[in-house]
């Protein structure tokens, strides 16, 4: 099996300032990991900071924020970790359960949901 990606679009939460940006889908992440810098020149705010739990057992301390992704002609708000140098960059399942998206690992590839879960 191959790695999927997801080509989106990043919202400044003004939605005046957007990029275009292709992230490797990663259904192990619950958060969308983005580069600090596109989140700061998007002018995207940390919240807060968190711990993260890395497959390693290492446990990265990263800033996160929202932000308004697009995909697949959906649009919707998600978490973003502010990735450091080294972090991957990957579209996490919180946005895509937002996006209305699941990863069809047979044709490894993004498809839209017909209906979502709701118990």
């Amino acid at each position: 099996m191959g790695h999927t990606y997801a080509d989106i679009t990043i919202y400044g939460m003004d939605s005046t300032r957007s990029k275009s940006i292709r992230l490797l889908v990663d259904t192990g992440s619950t958060y969308t990991w983005v580069g600090s810098k596109l989140l700061r020149e998007l002018a995207i705010q940390p919240l807060k900071e968190r711990e993260f739990r890395t497959v390693e057992g290492r446990k990265p301390r990263r800033r996160v924020g929202e932000a308004l992704i697009e995909a697949f002609g959906e649009k919707a708000t998600t978490i973003v970790v502010f990735a450091e140098k080294n972090d991957a960059r990957v579209l996490g399942v919180h946005a895509l359960e937002g996006l209305g998206l699941q990863l069809d690992p047979t044709a490894n590839k993004l498809k839209k949901v017909r209906a979502v879960l709701a118990v």
